[in-house]
């Protein structure tokens, strides 16, 4: 019977998968056909837009040449109409001094005779028949401007639509995940002409199998990559995988993107229990604050003034009672709230970061089941943690098992947790200043949880985080440089 259900329960499943497959394909065929009558009614109002650009230019340039010509026209017929004029008026003075020549025949007197024939002499030599050119200045010829447009012909006709580039490959074995960050490369297809630029885009994901099956909501995008190489950083690893894939484009088409590829996260992601937290803390997403009971508590003015006639406001946490709440709620002086999540081996790591105003916090792991009501951390022997305090002085030290070894360090701004619960060791790290705190060695029989605790001002946590690079450098020398700092 329970053979035949582990069965059904398979089959099952597997119709559950094949059901989504098949929804997101019926969505894929709806969507893409939605995307086709809008793609193609984009492409062509682009090549009505060329089209029309280019007959603009067409009739840009012939609307040139024909100026040149006219020009020319113009020029040439200037000429020809000054040469024109000066050879009417050569030959209308010529007609005047044959006539007058004619004349000059006719005369019998030796001495009008000889007087009329050196006039006509020396009219003959000043003519302006016998000086001027008797060829026209130009030609009628205009085949200087004659204009070949069969190169243009031929490429025109050889136009066609750019090819659009195939989708490029990711190249897996290059892809880096590290500190956060995911370095994807990726190689484009041979044969695609020239790419300008690849678009790119990551999401969230909870599996690395059926990824055509992820769906087109929730991608994030970067565009106008020049590389084929590209970093995502600043991530927040609270996914067991983040898939990516890319595309490249040409001078107006975009290809269809690549295959998509997982990249596997792995970090510790854990939010606050707030079955747990004292009655004065306040969650509030990755923050907590301490809020205490009654209207000067609750007044932020008051809290956060330094003077001496407010510091009244702000109760030491000697002096506070805590409410009482459910079973599991931290009361009384112990202003605590535990992580969600339980660490039950491996490696695994997450920063804190006071907020303004703060004066008193602890950071470190506990045993869940073992930790009262009342403990505070580090005064029990299952728990372990870094305190720091700006009440009346700085102070920072380490606390486990109601022991406390003082630090001679400022309390930091930003405090790195690195948690190696199979080898037992527990480190604390100043991550601005890439200093190492202080290391607990112990051996962890029990799963261990984040521990918080907050009085007066709050903190905020980052979770999500990979064990950063910048702990091999402690982790490999710990053994030697560290040894004398447990406690």
């Amino acid at each position: 019977m329970d053979t035949q259900k582990e069965a059904l329960r398979r089959i099952i499943n597997t119709l559950a998968n094949k059901n989504e497959e098949l929804q997101y394909f019926l969505d894929s065929v709806d969507g893409t056909r939605t995307g086709l009558q809008e793609e193609s009614c984009k492409v062509m109002s682009e090549l009505e837009a060329e089209l029309e650009k280019l007959s603009s230019a067409l009739e840009e340039r012939g609307a040139q040449l024909c100026d040149i010509i006219k020009g020319e026209k113009q020029r040439k017929e200037a000429e020809l109409q000054r040469q024109l004029s000066e050879g009417k008026a050569a030959l209308l003075s010529c007609q005047e001094l044959l006539e007058f020549a004619n004349q000059s025949l006719t005369i019998t007197n030796e001495e009008e005779f000889l007087t009329a024939a050196k006039e006509i002499k020396e009219r003959v030599t000043m003519a302006p028949a016998f000086r001027m050119a008797t060829r026209p200045a130009v030609s009628e010829n205009m085949s200087q401007f004659t204009v070949d447009f069969s190169g243009e012909k031929a490429g025109l006709l050889r136009l066609n639509f750019l090819p659009v580039p195939r989708a490029p490959e990711i190249d897996v074995s290059s892809c880096i995940v590290r500190d956060n960050c995911i370095t994807v490369t990726w190689r484009p297809s041979d044969g695609d002409g020239p790419i300008e630029r690849y678009d790119l885009e990551h999401r969230k994901a909870n599996h690395g199998g059926a990824l055509r099956a992820v769906g087109e909501a929730g991608w994030e995008k970067i565009s106008d990559i020049t590389d084929t190489q590209v970093t995502l950083s600043g991530l927040k690893f609270d996914s067991p995988f983040i898939v990516v894939r890319v595309r490249a484009r040409n001078k107006a088409a975009a290809g269809d993107f690549s295959e998509p590829v997982a990249m596997e996260t792995k970090a510790f992601t854990f939010g606050f229990d707030t079955a747990t937290a004292h009655a004065e803390l306040k969650i509030q997403g990755d923050t907590v604050t301490w809020e205490p009971q009654g209207v000067k508590g609750h007044d932020a003015r008051l809290r956060g003034k330094e003077n001496k006639n407010s510091r009244s406001a702000t109760p030491s946490p000697n002096k506070t009672a805590g409410s009482r709440g459910g079973r599991e709620r931290f009361a009384g002086e112990s202003y605590t709230v535990l992580g969600d999540q339980e660490i039950n081996g491996g490696c695994h790591y997450w920063e804190l970061r006071p907020l303004a105003d703060w004066k008193s916090l602890s950071v470190g792991v506990a045993y869940r089941g073992s930790l009262g009501r009342f403990d505070q951390l580090g005064k029990s022997s299952t728990s372990w943690c870094l305190y720091a305090s700006q009440w009346l002085q700085s102070a920072l030290a380490a606390k486990h098992g109601n022991r406390a070894k003082a630090l001679d360090w400022p309390p930091p701004q930003r405090i790195g947790v690195y948690c190696d619960h199979d080898n037992g060791e527990l480190m604390f790290i100043d991550v601005d200043r890439l200093r190492l705190l202080h290391i607990f060695r112990s051996r962890f029989l029990q799963p261990l949880v984040p521990a918080f605790t907050v009085w007066c001002g709050g903190i905020s946590v980052a979770t999500g985080l990979q064990v950063p690079s910048f702990m091999g450098n402690f982790v490999s020398s710990n053994h030697n440089a560290a040894a004398d700092q447990s406690l």
